[in-house]
């Protein structure tokens, strides 16, 4: 897949050159082939024209249909151009990119038809690019040799590409005579070989004199001689970067022996065998010992790095002991080093997987913001896309690193672009738990949740599609606190859930089979509180908690969970917002359910949180005489004992609960509502509006409240109880507007 970069602000031509990949529709003509054509465009400049291929690549817009606005090299000219990974057919690039006078091509995994010896001939037709490309990356392409054209009655190679200097033919099937004709390049100076079915160096000495970079990763089918591999490798005289590491987790016939004698031979031996070296690698190489090492290192003075992951000696105390030693290492002896291979090793699933291991060990306690190692997890998750070993230790290393307060102090764009990553880890592995606990683990972070920008309806429903099959315990706890979270969040994701039985039933799936062992735990809180909040002024999800037996469950949880306030209130607010639908209030007409209730309202040991959600419930029942069924002694006894009781309850400084609008207090604040219904609903208006009125001083005005509240004031039969407390909340918005007002015009001053 395309690699995803984390980025930093666009440039301006970053931005218009994005804007022409979202229009290529709207600026393009269809050939009678189907490929595109830009209907007109001035001339590029040739940068530009490099780095809208590139952008086209990366954003996954680049196939066969697409590439040909490139056809036109007037306006369009390429000089360096990545197709990497994308759709492309030999003939379209053909078309497109082999008319051009190229100097580099990177067509590393392109996933078409497109061969190694269909691009090969294709820049060989072309007699300036024969001179012109110097650097060329096959990396993950089927060479298919036997199918490369002829030219004249001549094979053509790579050696007809006389100008190449770097070539990467990594993963690929390249052959010893294949590799005869790339020595015979003249200016060949980097050459990378790494995994391929290569039986000889040999024709390494045809370039000896050019060749200043070999990487030789994971040659397991190499059949030399430790003796005769190190003379051939002795000969590289010019020879500065040597990359001869090998994969430890690899199990096949051969086990790397003669590799592993070979660089232990190497490093033991004379300076004057690769004089010019400054770079060798040889992670993965167990059986290196600790004096090998140490003479090489004594022995070169001009050394710049030295690659020993997975070596069991990157913690050689001469490494650390001599002071003027300048070398980079890759090992696991320290956070350096680890951090240094994730940045070498990006695409080496082997090094990667071994360096989050010890990443992950090095930030089990870590107490400081590190997020350029976050940035490094993040890359190397997006390298290796569907990798199941890297995503689960990267996911754990995450969350190491963002765990409690270091989230806080981490670029909020890097948390998103990690955040991003996680959802899409959680879409591609959905059955492995401990994939998805890691996720969880990071996302269930009240300041991730609230402040830091991700799909949230997309993450909402990713764990609730895992909570619908797993009943692992730590995961339900944590994927309900997620969903708890995020459907007060968004509006869209709220109304989803709300209209999703599914969702609804799975909820009270949780609170049941908590309920049913008597618990209180964050679980059934959270479950509870997404209850709460999926029926908030939403009928739809009043009606399917009533079609899911909600109600019935909850009738059950409110009498065993009795001396649980935390609960308790939990559910009355649920049972509030039923009882503010007036379709839905037939539903609570139970006698024995309203007289528990009326007996939690009159209950002076019962915390106030909870007796005001009773007397929410009962004042939304009795505003409506004629929809009331049971018997009228039961109302006038509760409208007597919602104004007594209501007059008793303190006032609260913690914020119990918040109004997205007033809508369904407006019935309650009529001049001819009873005053045990007006009481309630004034009370609950002064209780919310002293506590935030920055929040509530607009929705005031807007919904007509100020003026009920106006009338309530003025009306001669208004009690003096409910004048005084409409009177305390137009004060306090008086107060609020006014000082708005002031703030406005000292801030225009």
């Amino acid at each position: 897949k395309p690699e995803r970069q984390i980025l930093g602000p666009a440039s301006l031509v970053g931005l218009c050159l994005a804007q022409v990949c979202c229009s290529l529709d709207a600026l393009c003509s269809r050939r009678t082939d189907g490929s595109m054509s830009l209907i007109w465009a001035p001339p590029f400049p040739q940068e530009m024209a490099d780095q809208l291929l590139h952008m086209m690549a990366t954003k996954g817009l680049l196939n066969d249909t697409t590439i040909g606005i490139f056809r036109n090299c007037k306006e369009l000219r390429l000089r360096r151009a990545s197709i990497r990974c994308s759709p492309v057919s030999a003939e379209a690039f053909h078309l497109a990119l082999c008319p051009h006078r190229l100097q580099e091509l990177d067509a590393s995994w392109v996933s078409g038809s497109l061969s190694g010896a269909n691009v090969i001939s294709g820049l060989a037709s072309n007699k300036e690019c024969r001179s012109s490309l110097q650097k060329l990356s096959l990396n993950g392409l089927q060479l298919d040799w036997q199918a490369v054209v002829v030219d004249k009655g001549v094979r053509v190679g790579f050696s007809s590409l006389q100008g190449l200097r770097a070539l990467n033919i990594a993963n690929t099937d390249l052959t010893d005579s294949v590799l005869e004709d790339i020595c015979t390049l003249p200016q060949l100076e980097s050459l990378d070989i790494s995994c391929s079915a290569i039986s000889k160096l040999t024709a390494l000495l045809e370039c000896k004199n050019t060749l200043r970079s070999l990487t030789a990763h994971r040659l397991r089918q190499l059949d030399m001689s430790p003796a005769k591999l190190l003379f051939v490798l002795s000969q590289l005289h010019v020879l500065r970067h040597l990359d001869f590491s090998d994969d430890h987790f690899a199990v096949d016939d051969s086990d790397g022996r003669d590799g592993d004698e070979t660089m232990q031979q190497l490093l033991e031996g004379s300076p004057h065998v690769l004089p010019s070296l400054v770079s060798l690698d040889i992670s993965g190489r167990k059986r290196i010992t600790e004096a090998a090492v140490r003479a090489f290192v004594e022995a070169r003075s001009g050394l710049a790095f030295l690659g020993l992951l997975a070596t069991g000696v990157s913690s050689c105390e001469v490494l650390s002991s001599q002071k003027n030693l300048k070398v980079r290492l890759t090992g696991e002896a320290n956070e350096e080093q680890v951090c240094e291979a994730l940045r070498r090793y990006r695409d080496r699933e082997c090094f990667i997987r071994e360096a989050l291991i010890h990443l992950y060990n090095l930030t089990m306690d870590i107490d400081t913001p590190q997020p350029d190692m976050l940035k490094l997890v993040l890359r190397v998750m997006q390298s290796h896309p569907s990798s199941l070993h890297v995503h689960l230790v990267a996911t754990a290393c995450a969350f190491n690193l963002t765990t409690q307060d270091l989230a806080e102090a981490m670029p909020v764009s890097l948390l998103s672009s990690t955040v991003t990553q996680l959802l899409y880890t959680m879409k591609t592995f959905p059955n492995h738990q401990q994939v998805q606990k890691n996720c969880l683990l990071m996302l269930c972070s009240d300041y991730i949740l609230q402040d830091v920008p991700f799909d949230k309806y997309l993450a909402a429903t990713l764990v609730i599609n895992w909570l619908s099959s797993h009943e692992d315990p730590t995961l339900q706890r944590m994927a309900v606190a997620v969903i708890s979270i995020l459907v007060a969040k968004v509006m869209t994701l709220l109304t989803y859930c709300a209209l999703n039985v599914f969702i609804m039933k799975q909820l009270l799936a949780i609170v049941q089979q908590k309920a049913m062992v008597g618990v209180v735990d964050s679980t059934l809180k959270f479950a509870l509180s997404a209850l709460w909040n999926l029926t908030d002024e939403m009928p739809a999800a009043a009606r399917n908690f009533i079609e899911c037996q909600g109600l019935e469950l909850y009738e059950e949880v409110l009498e065993s969970y009795c001396t649980e306030p935390s609960i308790q209130q939990k559910l009355l607010g649920l049972l509030n917002n039923i009882a503010e639908v007036e379709e839905m209030q037939a539903h609570l007409m139970e006698e024995d359910l309203l007289e528990h209730i009326l007996s939690l309202l009159q209950d002076s040991q019962v915390e106030v949180g909870v007796r005001y959600f009773a007397g929410g419930i009962l004042a939304h029942l009795t505003s409506r005489p004629e929809a009331w069924t049971l018997d009228e002694e039961l109302h006038t006894t509760i409208l007597k004992q919602l104004h007594a009781s209501i007059m008793t309850w303190t006032h609260m400084d913690r914020e119990m609960v918040s109004y997205r609008s007033f809508r369904p207090f407006c019935p309650l604040l009529q001049t001819c509502q009873p005053s045990g219904v007006q009481l309630w609903a004034v009370w609950a208006m002064q209780l919310v509006c002293s506590q935030n009125m920055s929040h509530y001083s607009s929705m005031l005005e807007k919904e007509g409240v100020t003026e009920l509240l106006k009338a309530l004031a003025a009306h001669p039969d208004t009690h003096s109880d409910i004048k005084g407390l409409s009177e305390s909340i137009l004060s306090m918005a008086e107060q609020h507007q006014s000082h708005s007002g002031a703030s406005n015009n000292h801030a225009g001053s």
